[in-house]
């Protein structure tokens, strides 16, 4: 079985037994062409057999006998792009030079074009960037991953900077059709170009941040949404805020948030007060406070019976005052281990962690309850008894339970082990 390791040099020696470009490597791949690009110049030097003329009865293979020294590319007739192909991946820079003048008119060889605007031969990185330059617009976009990966290098920015170009003064149609791509640096800067254009509606822009899979393109595109409700109506303002507070994205629920003050929706803003994300949490008090509500007082209602909305202990912790700590322990022995895990973390934000208070924790059936009442106490860990904490790693004892003593006993320097 090949390896991906393996590809490239299949690659090339199916190029160098003339089999069609698009038949020995796959053609829609960025990683393809680099690969090819590297893989040709190891091979040239240890198998050059494979680009010498001799080689095959056609005379159409690349010329090279290192024992010249003179590299040159003879075809006895028009090479084709396979020929072609290996020639612009060739060591010698004078070969890849002579190569780029067969690549006029011949798209398939157009990401090896973009690959030699980065070369670091002056003169084969000039002549292939005035090829480039000449490229038709829609040409540069289909390789719209090849150039923003190539970009990375020192010298890729001239490639980059054209298809942006091409992208910003393009059909629009061109731009919209890298939206939804795969490759993540094409889909980024799709959307930079599509915002700058005012290509997409303001519901699009929610519906984007909501769903895309890239969190560049979920920032940009929430900004973008909630910067449009400026001017939004009514009915707009709900197509736009309600996709951007339905999102899973913490991010993108706290830009829907924020929203909400844009609107004059404020009371909107309360059910987001025990969100999970301590980010959409925060966002929503501010929202209230913009109106004039004080958050404190709606997290302490809220306690009184937290089972439906745990995370209101949490909230609570973040913006409560030190008197609000005694209400928060009497939550550590609640029946409901969310909620309890939430008070343990409610007394983290407030510093009001007690060792006494959250040693009991540890032994706690809930690995939740674990975990929050272990990150409280790792900066008392030297005030635990160590006998307790060993207690923790017989056998039979939970897993949750044996990682807790062992995150302690390790930050005072014990080893231990499960």
């Amino acid at each position: 079985m090949s390896t991906r390791e393996d590809l490239p040099y299949t690659a090339i020696r199916r190029l160098a037994a003339g089999t069609a470009l698009d038949q020995a490597l796959d053609i829609t791949d960025p990683d393809s062409w680099i690969d090819l690009d590297l893989g040709v110049r190891e091979l040239a030097w240890q198998q050059p057999e494979l680009f010498h003329s001799k080689a095959s009865p056609s005379g159409r293979r690349l010329s090279w006998d290192p024992d010249v020294g003179i590299p040159t590319v003879t075809w006895l007739q028009t090479p084709g792009d396979a020929e072609t192909a290996l020639a612009l991946c060739h060591p010698d820079g004078r070969i890849r030079q002579a190569a780029l003048d067969h690549t006029e008119e011949r798209p398939a060889l157009l990401a090896l074009v973009v690959i030699r605007c980065t070369d670091w031969a002056g003169p084969v990185r000039e002549r292939a960037r005035t090829l480039l330059a000449e490229a038709p617009p829609h040409q540069l976009a289909a390789h719209a991953a090849l150039i923003l990966r190539v970009g990375h290098r020192s010298r890729g920015d001239f490639a980059q900077k054209l298809l942006t170009r091409a992208l910003l003064e393009g059909p629009a149609a061109q731009t919209e059709a890298l939206l939804d791509g795969d490759d993540r640096a094409t889909a980024r800067l799709a959307h930079r170009v599509a915002l700058e254009r005012r290509l997409l509606s303001a519901v699009r822009l929610a519906q984007t941040a909501a769903n895309h899979h890239d969190v560049v393109v979920q920032d940009l595109c929430a900004e973008a949404a909630v910067a449009t409700l400026r001017e939004g109506t009514l009915d707009q303002t709900t197509e736009v805020v309600t996709p951007l507070l339905r999102a899973r994205q913490p991010r993108v629920r706290s830009a829907g948030v924020t929203a909400l003050r844009r609107t004059g929706r404020h009371t909107d803003a309360e059910p987001y007060l025990t969100d999970r994300s301590a980010l959409v949490r925060a966002c929503a008090r501010w929202v209230l406070r913009q109106a004039g509500t004080d958050p404190a007082p709606l997290y302490r209602a809220l306690c009184a019976d937290p089972t439906a909305r745990p995370t209101a202990a949490v909230g609570l912790g973040e913006c409560g005052v030190r008197e609000d700590a005694s209400r928060l322990r009497t939550l550590l022995a609640h029946p409901a281990p969310g909620v309890r895990a939430c008070a343990i973390a409610g007394l983290r934000a407030m510093d009001a962690v007690r060792v006494d208070d959250a040693r009991p924790l540890l032994n706690d059936p809930s690995a939740a309850v674990v975990r929050q009442a272990t990150a409280a106490l790792l900066p008392w860990a030297d005030r635990l008894p160590q006998e307790q904490l060993c207690s923790l790693l017989a056998e039979g004892r939970p897993r949750h339970h044996r990682v807790a003593a062992i995150r302690l006993l390790r930050s005072l320097g014990v080893h231990a082990h499960i």
